[in-house]
């Protein structure tokens, strides 16, 4: 696939899989690029005011290119790509289709510690521990969720175990599922391609959930598993080693974000919500209270916010 890429930090973290090696390896690299303010895609140092990392940017799509291709080169997810680019095709692009990537983040309103996972978003975010004296960084992955009946589990849990080359046991509603479609599954997957864990696994406190890779890539970005939290192998991969067991994860649903940037500036940003009331008066009413709050002074742009709820089409918007 080839891209003409306009942003600025167009790296990738180089995998591996040589534990505490790969961990110090990380470390080091991660000192040296933010030194010179360069970090790999998708890791951003923490901002000293506001809370909003990176920048949206454009890619120029070659004849070969569909739109999951470039999102996945970009580290965004599927609904993040088709949100950004309602206009495009998944499928074809086209040769020189500007493709819009998007590539800045508002933080969850959450305890910078340990995985933070907005299941609105379609979105991990780890806050790694740093060395004392070391620049303190994010790293945000896209991610499939749990679809309709399987939703993933809210709450602060933590990882309990890391699993290098998982077996996967199908569980009693798969088996009961396939056996019902005359397809009836083995009692367990083994490594390889044909095991939707992936090579990698973490293992959450809460009975039958994981953090895990998958050979359906095309999933992630998507509400399109049975509640497990799917990541990119190589996007896990990259965050196995380096997470400690009993690691807090925090799994919240945060349809509507605000985001404050350096210089005071106020944004707000919706994604779909599964919560018919997520988007009620009340919902607007508070909304609108929090950038009053904020700001200070004057009243917010009350059908302004309004359209961006209604739209929730997951776009930073700047609040005027």
């Amino acid at each position: 696939m080839t891209t003409t890429t306009h942003h600025p930090a167009d790296r990738r973290l180089k995998r591996s899989c040589l534990g505490s090696l790969a961990v110090s390896a990380w470390l080091l690299m991660t000192s040296a690029l933010a030194s010179a303010s360069e970090l790999p895609k998708g890791h951003f140092l923490l901002p000293e005011t506001g809370n909003m990392v990176g920048e949206n940017y454009t890619v120029t799509a070659s004849n070969e290119d569909t739109l999951l291709d470039i999102a996945r080169a970009h580290n965004v997810g599927y609904e993040e790509i088709r949100m950004a680019n309602p206009d495009v095709s998944i499928w074809v692009p086209g040769e020189g289709t500007e493709v819009t990537i998007p590539g800045q983040f508002i933080l969850p309103d959450a305890p910078r510690t340990g995985i933070v996972i907005n299941v609105a978003e379609l979105r991990l975010y780890y806050y790694p521990d740093v060395a004392s004296g070391e620049p303190a960084v994010v790293e945000t992955y896209p991610i499939g969720i749990g679809r309709d009946a399987y939703n993933t589990p809210l709450g602060i849990t933590k990882t309990t175990m890391r699993l290098e080359n998982p077996a996967w046991y199908p569980p009693a509603s798969i088996r009961r599922e396939a056996a019902e479609r005359g397809d009836p599954p083995p009692a367990v997957v083994p490594p390889g391609p044909d095991n939707p864990l992936g090579q990698f696994a973490i293992l959450l406190d809460i009975p039958g959930y994981l953090i895990h890779g998958t050979n359906q890539p095309d999933g992630i970005g998507m509400r399109a598993s049975r509640g497990c939290i799917r990541m990119h192998g190589d996007d896990i991969e990259s965050i196995f080693w380096r997470v400690p067991v009993g690691t807090q994860v925090n799994i919240i649903d945060a349809p509507i974000k605000l985001g404050w940037g350096e210089q005071g500036n106020a944004y707000i940003q919706a994604f779909a919500s599964t919560d018919e009331q997520a988007f009620g008066m009340d919902t607007l009413l508070n909304v609108i209270g929090l950038i009053e709050e904020h700001n200070g002074q004057g009243s917010a742009n009350y059908e302004q916010v309004s359209r961006v709820l209604e739209e929730a089409n997951g776009q930073i918007v700047p609040l005027s």
